[in-house]
């Protein structure tokens, strides 16, 4: 497998170095870093990385519009969210920019590795802490920024129940389990979904899956 090549997007240079060492020692090409947003969105344009490590917290352009500038770029960089900020708020902002997943900056040097490794691939990362959040969210009705609705009815019966599964966070291979299908069909019907609501991954697939009311928080 084709190591992911990495931008790492934070304000603090001893940040920065510490996240290329933790990934490089991971096997991990980090081709560039920024300092702000605008500097993450310029070196998305230059170097085309599969996944931009980005703060949320950052002078000038923040975390946040930088995401949503560097998701409408051509080509298919994924960016995961590094916070000191365990907020919701922040959280759902994130995911509604197009994040594809969301650490603490306190994650071991280890799952760093791995959570870059997953979201090359276009699985979606929360840590569990933020899942948790982001549901309590949608139970509380507090307002937040919206995404942009897909029409279901573009799903067939069966789609819609991937769709439910993938919102309560289930991986394909439960999902296979589940609905007794091959994890090889679950696979077809996930790509299927995406392509027909037009969803990046994971990620959006789950802030959707709430806000179209399929799933429901404690179901």
């Amino acid at each position: 497998m084709t190591a992911p090549r990495v931008v790492i997007a934070d304000d603090q240079a001893f940040v920065r170095i510490g996240f290329r060492m933790i990934l490089s020692s991971g096997g991990i090409e980090v081709v560039g870093e920024a300092a702000d947003g605008a500097e993450a969105v310029s070196a998305v344009r230059d170097l085309r990385p599969d996944v931009v490590l980005m703060d949320i917290r950052m002078p000038g352009m923040d975390g946040l519009e930088a995401t949503r500038r560097i998701v409408r770029e051509p080509g298919d960089s994924r960016v995961l969210m590094l916070t000191t900020f365990d907020l919701d708020r922040y959280v759902y902002e994130a995911l509604a920019a197009g994040a594809s997943g969301f650490l603490l900056k306190d994650v071991t040097p280890e799952h760093l590795v791995a959570a870059v490794r997953l979201i090359e691939t276009g699985d979606a990362l929360l840590a569990p802490s933020i899942t948790r959040r982001l549901v309590e969210r949608f139970a509380s009705g507090a307002p937040a920024a919206p995404v942009v609705h897909r029409d279901l009815a573009a799903l067939t019966p069966r789609e819609r129940e991937v769709l439910t599964l993938v919102g309560h966070g289930r991986s394909n291979s439960e999902i296979a389990d589940d609905l007794t299908l091959s994890e090889a069909t679950v696979k077809t019907h996930v790509a299927r979904i995406f392509a027909k609501l037009e969803l990046r991954d994971r990620a959006q697939a789950v802030v959707l899956a709430y806000e179209t009311g399929l799933v429901t928080p404690g179901a």
